[in-house]
């Protein structure tokens, strides 16, 4: 009678989700390569090769392959609502009573899953998601009394990888002129708009999960937002920049060498990493040092050159100082009392041929 009861109270509240949740779920839905285990207690008596307890694989076409039932759509469905379905076959189809059913499903293993990014991201196009294996992470076991205490093995996973910021961090992350209030999510035929600004202001975000064939499109402004401008969520934490200082003496600071810095640095602060500035004022001041950025988009190049002491003096000018993007070239310049120090030194030199011999020799 406890379990006509608590079958009765099951149905009802699984009749209860079923009617709340909409034909579109934004909630963690299944997609093709997901596995799930279902489990029917009823099925004990039964012989092994009959039952329908077991792990089973959502198929490439987004169904799940139930022995004795035709296939069953899944993807798209939550866990739920593939478990109350399941439950319906098997009564309709005459292979259990309703007082003897009860049937779980649960996850146990999020497989990967293809997506794909446009618009203002730094690294557009496909991604494949893929998450931690369950054999890595060691299941939890818990004691149920109702099972005499038997352990139970709780397996599953935290999909953190199919989530909406996720994907976007993998797609490189936004960049500064992306509308981060207004991001699209489009899944089949039907659209969602997104706003993320959360994620930089720390107020609630709607981030949502993924699944197979999902689309995004981040709209691009035609301002940079300077907000966007820093490591978050949606946004890198360092990237890459290309540092070349061949001045005298400075050129300790870089060969053409790969440099990671912090997103959200700018011109200036790469100059001083690679030694273009400081040291002797009457020779140094005057240097001179170019910026070289690539639009990942149209492949146009386009080329800064200052003054490192104007540089400096304005770094709070956005258009004197702008901000590093990844993939960057910084070359610095000797300026020109260097370069006529360099031109007389090398006059010496040809003149006074016996200075050179002594140098060769003795230095």
């Amino acid at each position: 009678m406890i379990k006509g009861l608590r079958f009765s109270i099951l149905t009802s509240v699984a009749s209860v989700v079923m009617v709340l949740i909409p034909a579109l779920s934004w909630a963690l839905p299944l997609s093709p390569g997901d596995r799930i285990r279902i489990s029917v207690p009823a099925d004990d008596a039964i012989p092994e090769t009959y039952r329908f307890s077991g792990i089973y694989e959502v198929n490439l076409d987004g169904t799940l392959q139930v022995p004795f039932l035709e296939p069953m759509p899944a993807a798209g469905l939550e866990v739920a609502q593939v478990q109350q379905q399941l439950t319906e076959s098997l009564v309709s189809g005459g292979l259990f009573r309703p007082q003897f059913l009860q049937v779980t499903a649960q996850v146990v293993d999020w497989g990967p899953v293809q997506v794909t990014v446009a618009g203002a991201a730094f690294e557009p196009g496909r991604i494949l998601v893929t998450d931690q294996a369950p054999s890595e992470s060691a299941p939890r076991e818990i004691a149920i009394e109702e099972a005499e205490n038997e352990p139970f093995i709780i397996s599953g996973e935290y999909p953190v990888g199919r989530y909406l910021t996720a994907v976007l961090r993998r797609a490189g992350g936004l960049t500064p002129k992306a509308d981060i209030e207004n991001i699209r999510l489009i899944r089949g035929d039907e659209e969602k708009v997104v706003d993320l600004s959360g994620v930089l202001s720390g107020e609630p975000v709607e981030d949502i999960p993924l699944i197979a064939g999902d689309q995004i499109v981040v709209p691009e402004l035609t301002q940079i937002q300077p907000e966007l401008v820093r490591p978050s969520q949606v946004t890198p934490s360092a990237i890459a920049i290309f540092l070349s200082n061949q001045t005298d003496p400075g050129s300790g600071g870089g060969n053409g060498d790969v440099t990671q810095v912090a997103y959200g640095s700018r011109f200036s602060q790469a100059v001083v990493a690679a030694q273009c500035a400081g040291g002797t004022r009457s020779t140094n001041a005057n240097r001179r040092v170019t910026l070289i950025q690539t639009n990942r988009s149209t492949g146009q190049t386009e080329v800064f050159d200052r003054k490192v002491e104007d540089l400096l003096r304005n770094s709070n000018d956005t258009e004197i100082n702008p901000y590093l993007m990844p993939e960057d070239s910084i070359v610095c310049y000797d300026s020109a009392v260097t370069n006529t120090s360099g031109v007389l030194d090398f006059i010496g030199n040809i003149l006074n041929p016996f200075r050179t011999l002594r140098s060769i020799f003795f230095d």
